[in-house]
């Protein structure tokens, strides 16, 4: 699979998840009742102080924005993502920068509104211009889709770079990425193996199994097996199919970790269910006691919770 059509797939699964497609409404400096009902959970209550503060202030972007938020995802009020995007509109106008990213993503997305990059971008750009990580990172994946011309691996890197510098996960994972795979930047893997070290830190699933793999092999980075298997646990335990494999491998062997037959079926299932077949591990799995192969049965019933 290309370098673009990863990042691409990524940026659709972040949006089917509710991750860089929602947008976060700034929380103003002085204690305020509806952001923090909304920070709480009490969403009905925060959308009618949301609604007493605009009315009281015609002006107030903030309010305006945590309207089309709620409205958006459905909290408090019934969800309507045309009556959300007539609100991140008004706000987007007075310079609402989370608006702004909220109302170019609708116009990315065609979510309320007709699709449209153009508008889409040029939201972006303005929420960009104020330091929005989310935006930055957004303006690096339409580089990369082209919009009808040819890929720009060089600007997508340039804002993918200020997203990073921002500290958002989705741009240090694509960074990481372009720096692997000398796409828009020289290619650098010590630079590629930071990026992807930020990036899982900041508990970016792809980024933990992608830096795994590179601090097990020594890609960019001096090879720590024990440390590589660390993040692969991490990204296993959170269903990533990949992950489970490579530990299910790293397990049989004893590499990284103690051999444990078991356990290492057990992850060799779970990635199996999830379409990612092995042959060799089919072939090891065979190997099996009928002692263990009991313990297997009862090790990932506990796991699934059944």
């Amino acid at each position: 699979m290309s370098l673009r059509r990863k990042i691409q797939l990524l940026l659709v699964v972040s949006l089917l998840a509710g991750g860089p497609a929602r947008a976060t409404p700034a929380t103003p400096d002085a204690p305020d009742l509806a952001f923090g009902a909304y920070q709480r959970g009490l969403y009905l209550t925060a959308f009618q102080e949301a609604v007493k503060r605009v009315e009281a202030d015609k002006k107030d972007a903030a309010a305006m924005t945590l309207m089309g938020e709620l409205l958006s995802q459905g909290l408090g009020a019934p969800q309507n993502l045309e009556e959300a995007n007539h609100w991140y509109k008004l706000a987007a106008d007075l310079g609402d920068k989370n608006a702004q990213f909220a109302l170019a993503l609708a116009y990315l997305t065609g979510k309320g509104e007709t699709k449209d990059v153009a508008a889409a971008t040029a939201l972006f750009e303005k929420a960009a211009a104020q330091d929005h990580p989310g935006a930055w990172y957004n303006l690096g994946i339409i580089a990369l889709e082209g919009n009808g011309v040819a890929s720009d691996f060089a600007r997508a890197a340039v804002d993918f770079r200020r997203g990073a510098d921002l500290g958002f996960a989705d741009a240090e994972y694509s960074l990481g990425l372009l720096y692997r795979e000398g796409r828009g930047v020289d290619k650098d893997q010590k630079q590629a193996a930071y990026w992807l070290l930020q990036a899982a830190k900041g508990d970016y699933l792809p980024a933990q199994v992608e830096y795994g793999i590179m601090l097990f092999n020594g890609d960019g980075i001096p090879a720590d097996e024990a440390g590589g298997a660390k993040w692969l646990i991490r990204a296993a335990n959170r269903g990533n199919p990949v992950a489970q494999n490579r530990l299910a491998r790293l397990l049989f062997a004893g590499r990284g970790l103690k051999q444990d037959r078991v356990e290492a079926m057990k992850w060799h299932i779970l990635a199996s269910s999830a379409g990612l077949r092995d042959p060799w591990l089919d072939a090891e799995s065979g190997k099996l006691t009928p002692a263990e192969r009991l313990k297997v049965e009862q090790v990932v019933r506990a796991f699934m919770g059944t």
